[in-house]
Parts: C-alpha cells; sequence; structure tokens
C-alpha cells in the first residue's frame, strides 16, 4: 500500500522544463501572428493576403520556434554533460578531495562540520557523481534540459496560438477584420497570462497586464507600419 504523506506540497520547479517553452510559443504564435495579419490588413491587402499571411507565419513560426528551441536546450544539454564528465573523472582521480569539497559545501550551508561530512559521506556512498550534479552543479532531474520536450512543446503552443488570430479573421467583417484580430488576440493573450501564472503559481494579474500590454504595443506599431507604408510586415 502507498502512503501519501499528509504534508506532501505541490512544486511548480518540476513544470520548468516544458511551462517555459509552451507559454513562449503561445505567446509568439498569438502575438507574432496576429500582428503580421494586422499590419497586412492596415495596408488595405485583400482577405485572401491576410489570411495567406497569417497561415505562413504559422507554418514559418512553429518550425523555427521548435528548431529553436531545440538548438538552444541542446547547447545547455551538452554543457550538462561536459561538466558531469569532468565532475565523473575528479571523483575518480580524486576522491577525497570531492569528498571534502562536498563537505565543505554542507558546511557553507550552516550545517556542523562533523554532521556535514557525515552527510557528504553518505551521500557519496549512494550515488557520489548524482549529490556533486545536485549540489555542486545545481543539476537535477527537473532541471535537466530536455531538448525534444523543449522543441515540440515549443512547436504544438505556437500553433495553437496561431490559429486563434487565424480563426478570427476567417470569421470577422472584412471591414473590421483588423480589429477583430486584435480584440480576440488580446482576450487569447490575457487568458494565456491567467493559465501561465496559475500553472506556475506566479501572482496572477501581474502576469495578465504584462502579456496584454505588451501584446497590444506590438499590435498597434506594426499596424502603424502597415497604413504608413502601405506593405505587408
Amino acid at each position: 500500500m502507498t502512503i501519501i504523506s499528509a504534508h506532501e506540497e505541490l512544486h511548480y520547479i518540476q513544470r520548468n522544463g516544458w511551462l517555459r517553452a509552451a507559454v513562449l510559443g503561445a505567446n509568439d504564435g498569438i502575438l507574432s501572428t496576429s500582428s503580421l495579419m494586422i499590419g497586412i490588413a492596415a495596408a488595405a491587402a485583400s482577405m485572401n493576403d491576410i489570411l495567406l499571411a497569417g497561415i505562413a507565419a504559422l507554418v514559418a513560426g512553429a518550425l523555427s520556434m521548435a528548431a529553436g528551441e531545440y538548438v538552444s536546450v541542446s547547447s545547455q544539454s551538452d554543457t550538462e554533460r561536459a561538466d558531469l564528465e569532468t565532475e565523473r573523472k575528479a571523483l575518480r582521480e580524486n576522491p577525497d578531495g570531492e569528498l571534502e569539497e562536498l563537505t565543505q559545501i554542507y558546511v557553507a550551508r550552516v550545517v556542523p562540520n562533523e554532521l556535514a561530512g557525515k552527510v557528504a559521506s553518505a551521500l557519496t556512498e549512494s550515488g557520489a557523481l548524482e549529490a556533486h550534479a545536485r549540489d555542486e552543479l545545481g543539476i537535477s532531474d527537473q532541471s535537466k534540459a530536455q531538448p525534444f520536450q523543449a522543441a515540440w512543446s515549443s512547436a504544438a503552443s505556437f500553433s495553437a496560438g496561431a490559429i486563434l488570430p487565424i480563426a478570427a479573421a476567417m470569421l470577422a467583417p472584412s471591414a473590421h477584420v483588423g480589429s477583430v484580430i486584435a480584440g480576440v488576440s488580446l482576450v487569447g493573450l490575457a487568458i494565456l497570462g491567467v493559465l501561465s501564472a496559475r500553472a506556475g503559481g506566479a501572482p496572477v494579474i501581474k502576469a495578465v497586464v504584462r502579456i496584454v500590454f505588451w501584446g497590444a504595443a506590438a499590435m498597434t506599431v506594426t499596424a502603424l507600419v502597415g497604413r504608413l507604408f502601405g506593405v505587408a510586415v
């Protein structure tokens, strides 16, 4: 029988691997696609041109997000592997020195010397590399880089976000397509701010204000560029 502690706590750090990429992807999907479509609408383009731009933005953006996240997180993963290999070599060549190093880490955390030595010895016996990775390098299972997870979650969330302004354009009257895209997209950004704040345990109002403010600013600037220059941007 599994015993569940009554004091079991909910921590949000386990969600960092996918939450950051998902929020970034959805935000970019809504914002970049809607801004592009609004800019083209402001340039008095046809409905077909507006929709084509939105679909192109969805495909290109999703692939770009996936590739960018994969390369970025892969670089982080390579660095982690290199640091772990360095630590593995140090443990093999100088185990006593590494034990003392781990002991001093706990001493620096205000653990008494004798107890710090016992803790370091126990952790070394149960898994020296894991102990040094966690306490010396700050690498754990929760924070370890996962390139594929970041790539697919970014692409999927970007696509989900980009669909919103495209759907709004398809349903909007042609005379007000820009306004409808902007309104629907800002509502979508506000909802995204609420969801991301709750998923990450952050203040909701602050997250919503931040994401809506910058979204509105980007759409306004792009609309002005489209109106002033009469070109798709």
